[in-house]
Formats: C-alpha cells, sequence, structure tokens
C-alpha cells in the first residue's frame, strides 16, 4: 500500500537518543508524499540533553512538516471528532508512554494524541525504546499487541549484556509497518534479533 497523501500522525516521546532515527523515517515518509503531522510530548518539549535542544527539535519539526507541533493536550484532541489521521504512530515510544497508554492514562498531548485516534478505530503504530521492555514493561507490551488496531514496529534488544531488559524498535521498519497496520496487518515477525 502506497503513503502518498496519507494523513500520518507522527508522535515523539522522551527518548531523546532514538530521535535522530525518528527525524530519518519522517524523511522518509514526506519523501513518500505522506502528509505528517507531529506531536510532542511533554518531555521532548523541554528536555535539553546531549542529544539535542528542545527547541531544535521543534523548529526541525516544523521545518519538515510545514506544521507547528500539537503540543497540548486540548490541541490534540480534535484529532479524533475531525477524523484528522488514517494512521498515527509513536516513534519512539517509551516505557512510561507505553505503561500508561495500555492503563488508559491520558495526561500527555502523545497519548491523547493516541485515545482521540483511536476511538475512530484506525491503527495506532508503536515504536518502542524502553530500557525495561522485559521487565515492567513486558505486561504493557502483552496488553498492547493483544489490543485491537494497535500494531508494533519489530523490536529487539539493543544491548543484551550490558542492558539485558532494554529493547528498541528497528525503526528503519517504519514505513513497511505503517504500511501493513493500514491493511489490518502486523508486520513479522515481531520480535527480531539483537542489533
Amino acid at each position: 500500500m502506497s503513503l502518498h497523501n496519507k494523513n500520518i500522525g507522527i508522535a515523539l516521546t522522551g527518548s531523546l537518543c532514538t530521535f535522530d532515527k525518528a527525524f530519518e523515517e519522517i524523511e522518509h515518509l514526506l519523501a513518500e508524499n505522506a502528509n505528517v503531522y507531529p506531536v510532542l510530548s511533554f518531555n521532548s518539549q523541554k528536555i535539553n540533553s546531549r542529544f539535542g535542544k528542545a527547541l531544535d527539535f521543534y523548529d526541525k519539526l516544523k521545518k519538515l512538516t510545514g506544521k507547528d507541533p500539537i503540543t497540548a493536550i486540548e490541541d490534540a484532541e480534535p484529532i479524533g471528532p475531525e477524523n484528522l489521521l488514517d494512521i498515527l504512530a509513536i516513534i519512539p515510544c517509551t516505557g512510561n508512554t507505553l505503561a500508561k497508554l495500555a492503563g488508559g492514562i491520558t495526561d500527555t498531548p502523545v497519548l491523547m494524541a493516541a485515545k482521540a485516534h483511536i476511538r475512530n478505530n484506525k491503527p495506532l503504530v508503536i515504536s518502542i525504546a524502553t530500557n525495561d521492555a522485559l521487565g515492567l514493561n513486558l505486561k504493557n507490551i502483552g496488553t498492547l499487541l493483544n489490543t485491537k488496531n494497535i500494531y508494533f514496529v519489530p523490536f529487539g534488544q539493543d544491548n543484551p549484556n550490558s542492558k539485558p531488559k532494554s529493547m528498541i524498535a528497528h525503526t528503519h521498519l517504519l514505513t513497511l509497518t505503517l504500511e501493513s497496520a493500514l491493511e489490518g496487518k502486523q508486520i513479522q515477525p515481531v520480535v527480531i534479533s539483537p542489533f
């Protein structure tokens, strides 16, 4: 399935070390002439780190997509009633966001975007980046894997020796995952060998 002219929400949460890969995927989607609507969690809007400054990320998203990123809960809520998106991807999706999504908590713009979007029975794609995927968040991954209209970018352990519970998505598979999810299919295999 082509992503040409598809309205794709891209929601970024606070795994700042993976933002470079997320921006690469946004550029790929734009190259396919997709309409990208950015959403930022509160942490991704305000945390400056060795991986970059929050304002620089905001400006880059705006420049790439030509749209102001959604940065407030109340601005994310209309995604549902306005039926704005064909598909929404949370890339990266931290363990915190993953847990809240599985628990039905809606306290950030990204979580409100997800809630508003899935009320329309449209696909939500999760691209995880969490140090506790094989720890406390394993149950949340299981819950979401078994939830209608939720799909995962295939993921694997990123450093089994030093961080044995950590897993991260193979973000280069985002486009394929989006295409499959729009057809109601989970790309397989979901769990891929370590990086």
